[in-house]
């Protein structure tokens, strides 16, 4: 398994209004909001490099005025889940 590793200067971490202890997971959480709003990730690994649970993951997107995806095999995939329970 590969890892990315993202280099960021010192002087733009020091310009960041994160306080430094936030900084990664809050990076992380912007960069996954944005690669899910642009289409490049799936929800599920967009939350998984945000680091968050599936209903905190959508709650950040509804903070940040980001309209889910949802397609049609996601509805057929969750309605079979219904179908399944009832």
């Amino acid at each position: 398994m590969s890892k990315m590793v993202l280099e960021i200067p010192d002087e733009l971490t020091e310009a960041l209004r994160i306080p430094p202890q936030e900084q990664s997971s809050r990076l992380c959480r912007e960069l996954a909001i944005r690669l899910y709003e642009k289409g490049l990730l799936s929800l599920g690994k967009a939350r998984e490099l945000a680091g968050m649970g599936v209903w905190e993951f959508y709650t950040l997107l509804g903070e940040e005025g980001i309209v889910r995806n949802y397609d049609v095999e996601e509805l057929e995939s969750d309605l079979e889940t219904l179908e399944s329970l009832g």
